[in-house]
């Protein structure tokens, strides 16, 4: 939550909602329908000026769950201090443990509620730009 300790480290909530062009995963892997709609991560211009993020950057999102490269939307359809990786995509790991894929569960809890259902609405994590330099680290 925003109010949380960890905000300090890991500033923005992650928002996961579904996506318009797929069912939770199905349909992900369909080439058109990644022409209509890629998948990115959604940062409000306020939070992307702060982090020197631009429209298309390459970013690492991230939080003590683990970590995930993709592209960024530049948008103010979403509010400052939250970002949104729509649902659904696959994980997919490289050498480092990064994933490439973009699946918002890399940074989610896995804990379910005491009626068996996942309790979270959002998670805390931080964004930064992804060098090339970082790969060579």
């Amino acid at each position: 939550h925003y109010d949380s300790p960890k905000a300090k480290k890991y500033p923005l909530q992650l928002i996961t909602p579904h996506n318009k062009r797929r069912t939770h995963s199905s349909l992900q892997n369909i080439p058109w329908l990644k022409e209509i709609e890629p998948h990115c991560v959604w940062i409000n211009p306020i939070d992307a000026m702060k982090r020197n993020i631009e429209k298309d950057d390459m970013v690492d999102v991230y939080n003590d769950r683990g970590r995930v490269r993709i592209i960024t939307k530049v948008t103010e359809r979403i509010m400052p201090g939250v970002i949104c990786i729509h649902q659904g995509e696959w994980y997919n790991p490289n050498e480092e443990g990064v994933d490439i894929g973009g699946s918002a569960n890399t940074l989610t809890q896995d804990g379910h509620s005491p009626g068996g259902a996942f309790p979270l609405n959002s998670s805390l994590v931080e964004i930064e730009l992804f060098t090339k330099n970082q790969m060579e680290e």
